[in-house]
């Protein structure tokens, strides 16, 4: 039997495919490699702790206030930073942001007072403001809302990622660098760690394209099938103006939505090495091999959670379920005592959660945002959600420096979860977001 001839609208699809896949392969490995370092060298702190607060004589609480002033400066400057992006372009922007904030990182081995602590903190986040809404907001201008889904699952891998190298990498340096030159472990992570992030913020100067009408690398005709895509999706969408961005409720609700969610994200990020510790693990290069485990775990569900997203199009309960076994996870953290297996798998499960919740969640404002709403309304979501992770550390380190425990912190943290979870199963029209 003969086949049948493919029909015009296929060959037209398949020519489409190509042309989004040529795109993915030119900067995605960038995207995912900058990502993975950035977010390497904002929780980094969390290993650097394990050592410095004795070296420095702070105090738990001096930590956690340092850790989460990072996210004052991310805050306050978070939304001027993601419209500049889209008025200079991404390629100037996202280098200049990776630079500073390498170099902010790089100072961080000097501080020696809670004041240098704090200050340095605040730059740093003042530094990287704007860098994973800019980043999403990179991904509208390639990618229309029915392919983006896999992108942003691709970009949001690097956080696992990062965890899975970051841990093994800043335990050994720790361990293996400690009085070298003079200086302690926890310098030298600060020292080694920042130089990634000069070289990728070069590379990204000279590679980035702005636009699709930017790219030599492609043809006037696979800039033609990309245009046609994600035009037709922005036109599609209802919020187009800063001013519809500002006055969404629904913008509100999705940043109260995602400081729930980051509330976790960030007491993993930044405690999971002092609960590994807890649990009786000294070495700094056993702790970050252990960390691994969860991060591991958390690249395996993020798959399942995104291929069953995609399968069902439905985006509500893939990120409110996620976000409730995550709640279970820190529960049994807090109930693990000095257990290292219930404490491992309740990280697991924390980690699974959230890293599983986070990439479902950016899938709900890019469904209706768009235009210069896009670029404020992300950064807006963003920059309020990120205020949990000022929040978590400062609070977390206050509860610990009192009480002596982190359970009441942990339960916080899953309390937030839940509220999260409750959230968008309630208040967050389906017929919005499920698009």
């Amino acid at each position: 039997m003969s086949s049948q001839p493919a029909l015009p609208a296929d060959i037209h699809r398949a020519s489409a495919d190509a042309t989004f896949r040529k795109a993915a392969w030119r900067f995605m490995p960038l995207l995912f490699v900058c990502y993975v370092v950035a977010y390497l060298d904002r929780v980094n702190v969390g290993f650097a702790k394990l050592q410095m607060l004795n070296d420095l004589n702070f105090s738990e609480a001096v930590y956690g206030l340092g850790a989460g002033l990072f996210f004052v400066g991310y805050f306050l400057f978070e939304v001027p930073s993601n419209l500049l992006l889209h008025r200079v372009g991404a390629r100037r922007w996202i280098a200049r942001i990776m630079v500073t904030w390498a170099l902010l990182s790089l100072a961080t081995a000097w501080v020696t007072t809670p004041t240098m602590f704090y200050v340095v903190r605040f730059l740093l986040g003042v530094a990287e403001a704007g860098f994973y809404p800019g980043m999403i907001l990179y991904l509208t201008y390639w990618f229309p809302s029915q392919r983006r889904g896999k992108m942003m699952a691709v970009l949001t891998a690097g956080n696992p990622v990062s965890g899975m190298l970051g841990g093994p990498l800043s335990g050994y340096i720790m361990h293996a660098f400690a009085g070298v030159a003079g200086h302690a472990g926890w310098q030298w992570l600060f020292i080694i760690e920042s130089v990634p992030a000069i070289a990728l913020g070069i590379i990204v100067f000279f590679f980035l394209d702005d636009r699709v009408k930017d790219a030599h690398w492609l043809s006037d005709e696979e800039k033609a099938h990309i245009l046609q895509e994600v035009e037709g999706d922005a036109a599609g969408r209802t919020h187009g103006s800063f001013k519809d961005a500002v006055s969404s409720a629904w913008v509100w609700l999705l940043g109260l939505i995602l400081f729930g969610i980051i509330m976790g994200s960030y007491a993993i990020g930044f405690w999971q090495p002092t609960i590994i510790k807890a649990s009786g693990v000294n070495d700094p290069l056993t702790v970050g091999l252990l960390s691994t485990i969860p991060y591991t775990c958390a690249l395996i569900a993020m798959m399942l959670v995104g291929r069953s997203a995609d399968r069902l199009r439905e985006r509500r309960w893939h990120v409110s379920a996620p976000a409730l076994v995550a709640a279970l996870g820190f529960c049994l953290c807090a109930l693990s005592g000095n257990q290292i297996v219930p404490a491992m798998i309740g990280l697991s499960l924390a980690a699974a959660g959230i890293i599983s919740a986070l990439p479902m969640f950016w899938a709900l404002p890019t469904s209706f945002l768009g235009g210069t709403a896009a670029a404020a309304g992300i950064a807006l979501i963003n920059s309020t959600g990120n205020l949990a992770g000022f929040v978590s550390p400062s609070v977390m380190g206050w509860l610990k420096t009192e009480t002596h425990s982190l359970t009441s912190g942990l339960y916080l943290v899953a309390g937030c979860l839940t509220l999260s979870a409750i959230l968008i199963l309630v208040f967050l029209p389906a017929r919005v977001v499920n698009r």
